[in-house]
């Protein structure tokens, strides 16, 4: 019986909030400093943050292993110390294979040098000689879809263009393990459905995939087993569909409405952070919402460019995690006029809000997902799972109609009938 590829026991990872860097000492001074009465009250005062705790699992070749979460729940650190970026502050691993990671946009490339000097550098970071990558060289390429721009710096490349060389790279010299973050966000989406297939094809040629993504139903279609990160710890793990019904059920206790007071830590970018996203019904945030009341996802955000055209999305999942509605405040998808839809912007606080009308969802729990893009339609923030509700029967159609409505919506119509053969009633 094989080993398993990855093996991962008691992993922790301690950061201290508070520490400074300061400059080089000698021996002598550095043991002063220690037992001095004001180092002491320093280290009292530095909190120590776990950003991992007691990680414990194994992952075999082949597989395909979803982790999910929400933001700061560990996923990015547990992947930084899987690349070997980061050491585990406790814990033991062991990875019987190459890895291959794709972390964040520009990760393992050199800005100075040209795409096609850094194809070959990240081939021989991967241990692979130059044989070798010039075996793979035009394929790497073709799929980037980057010929044109090969010999040009890579500090002039932009976020998609730098997703889209370092994926292929990742994806193409070979990995036994290939890590992948939610970079994938980034760039449009005929690429990341691109993206998404070729990770089918290296997890099935016996390869295996470690993929972070809030996407559901990428995660539903590409990994046989996932793990729920909550807080730093292993919340669940096992079947996807299992673990993504138990993730996507815990928004309820959200309360309707999340914040991110700190613009620098909040989701998104340089260009745009959001700042609040809420389920509004009669008035006030709420995880119960009547069927016959409407639903306003309100989204808060920063536009930090000048000039910016910004588009904001609303994405609906059932407890199954089908997708049961995708909308933006783009005039041809809209029942309203909405001022800012493609117009450019100054800076500022803006809210965007999606109305989903009274009668329309069927009894059941949805999760929202919201997302800003800019007016190249590449995502400047997407979160999925940020928050969950619950629509609630009020009994009035049931009186009509014994049992729950069929079906993800279950709206109102217009109906009438009219006699054919001229009985028609007044």
């Amino acid at each position: 019986m094989s080993k398993p590829i990855i093996e991962i026991q008691g992993v922790g990872k301690r950061y201290r909030i508070g520490a400074t860097k300061e400059p080089y000492l000698s021996l002598r001074d550095e043991v002063a400093k220690w037992f001095s009465p004001a180092a002491r009250r320093a280290r009292a005062a530095e909190e120590q943050f776990w950003a991992l705790r007691d990680v414990s699992f194994s992952v075999e070749p082949g597989e395909a292993i979803g982790i999910i979460g929400r933001n700061g729940a560990g996923k990015s650190t547990l992947l930084k110390i899987l690349s070997q970026i980061t050491p585990p502050t406790e814990g033991k691993i062991t990875m019987r294979g190459r890895v291959g990671s794709l972390l964040e946009v520009g990760t393992g490339f050199h800005p100075e040098l040209t795409g096609r000097e850094n194809i070959y550098m990240n081939g021989a970071i991967l241990g692979m000689s130059r044989r070798e990558i010039a075996r793979k060289f035009d394929e790497i390429v073709v799929f980037a879809e980057m010929e044109k721009f090969l010999d040009t710096p890579a500090k002039r490349y932009s976020s998609g263009m730098y997703v889209r060389l370092a994926f292929a790279v990742a994806a193409h010299l070979e990995p036994e393990i290939l890590v992948i973050d939610e970079v994938l966000a980034v760039g449009d989406m005929e690429f990341r459905k691109k993206c998404l297939g070729k990770m089918q094809d290296v997890s099935q040629v016996g390869r295996t995939v470690l993929f972070v993504s809030h996407d559901m139903g990428n995660i539903s279609n590409l990994c046989s087993r996932t793990i729920w990160l909550d807080s730093g710890s292993i919340r669940a793990l096992g079947d996807t569909k299992d673990v993504i019904s138990q993730y996507v059920s815990s928004g309820a206790h959200l309360g309707g409405e999340i914040n991110w007071a700190d613009i620098e830590s909040a989701p998104g970018n340089d260009k745009v952070r959001l700042k609040a996203v809420r389920i509004m019904s009669n008035g006030h945030a709420t995880v119960d919402v009547m069927i016959d009341s409407e639903v306003r996802i309100e989204v808060d955000y920063w536009n930090l460019q000048d000039g910016a055209v910004l588009l904001s999305n609303v994405h609906l999942w059932d407890k199954m995690n089908a997708l049961v509605l995708a909308s933006a405040n783009m005039p041809s998808a809209s029942l309203s006029v909405d001022p800012w839809a493609e117009k450019p912007r100054p800076k500022g606080l803006y809210r965007t809000v999606c109305v989903i009308p009274a009668n329309f969802l069927n009894s059941e729990n949805y999760s929202i997902g919201v997302g800003i893009q800019n007016g190249r339609l590449e995502w400047q923030a997407w979160e999925q799972n940020l928050l969950a509700f619950m629509v609630h029967e009020t009994g009035e159609m049931k009186k009509e109609y014994m049992g729950a409505w069929g079906g993800v919506v279950r709206p109102k119509f217009v109906w009438s009938t009219v006699c054919l053969n001229g009985e028609n009633l007044d």
